[in-house]
């Protein structure tokens, strides 16, 4: 690509107002450095020439030059295709932005929660999951509530439980504040036949044992916040 593309007659002082409002690295008459270190089309290296000769080499391959190195002195440029170069960058960002889309979930249980409930909301907790998101499994106590940790205890071992085969706990359950927290993660280091039973039969079809019962807490020792 030309410096100023054919067809089109515009005055040096137009073209770069026009290329200052767009995004990415300076090139071509954005470039206002007298003097850039260049580099080639095939990567070699031509020393520290005049910008303006640099352009003119750029134009004759009917290139761009490319400012790569802003911060170096003098700065480093390259003499390259602009458009497929700004292509690249934003499918790296692509890239990046994909491998940082996992974000944290949170899903609260109340001690007095029954078995069903439990089961609908680990159904919430086994999709997040299975998307590749982290997930913060917490019991919130009020009141009086907070002197009975045992009830968490037990409604997070039944979470981690129905949970087998698509998610691992990061984190023990640990009090913060009022809430009783474990952290999960996707499982991805469980037996392949593991996961495939867990994602066919769901959480629900889990059988707690009769050692995860949930106990219910009574009226009397339960207070508001």
């Amino acid at each position: 690509m030309s410096v100023f593309p054919a067809g089109l007659e515009r005055s040096k002082e137009e073209y770069i107002k026009r290329q200052r409002t767009n995004p990415g690295p300076r090139a071509n008459y954005r470039i206002r450095i007298p003097q850039v270190r260049v580099i080639g089309v095939d990567g070699e290296q031509l020393g520290v020439l005049a910008t303006r000769d640099a352009l003119k080499m750029a134009e004759q391959e009917g290139l761009d030059l490319v400012e790569i190195s802003p911060n170096a002195r003098p700065p480093v440029c390259r003499i390259m295709d602009l458009g497929k170069y700004k292509y690249e960058q934003a499918k790296s960002e692509r890239k990046a932005r994909k491998k940082q889309s996992s974000t944290l979930k949170e899903m609260r249980y109340r001690p007095k929660i029954d078995k069903h409930d439990i089961e609908f909301k680990t159904r919430h907790v086994y999709s997040f999951l299975e998307a590749g998101h982290k997930v913060k499994v917490y019991v919130e106590f009020r009141g009086r509530e907070v002197t009975h940790t045992e009830f968490g205890i037990r409604i997070l071992g039944q979470v981690e439980e129905l949970l087998k085969g698509v998610g691992v706990p990061e984190t023990r359950p640990r009090m913060e504040g009022r809430h009783m927290t474990m952290l999960f993660v996707p499982d991805k280091t469980g037996g392949k036949k593991d996961k495939a039973q867990a994602k066919s039969a769901g959480p629900a079809a889990a059988k707690p044992t009769e050692t995860t019962a949930v106990p219910s807490v009574s009226d009397g020792d339960t207070a508001a916040s």
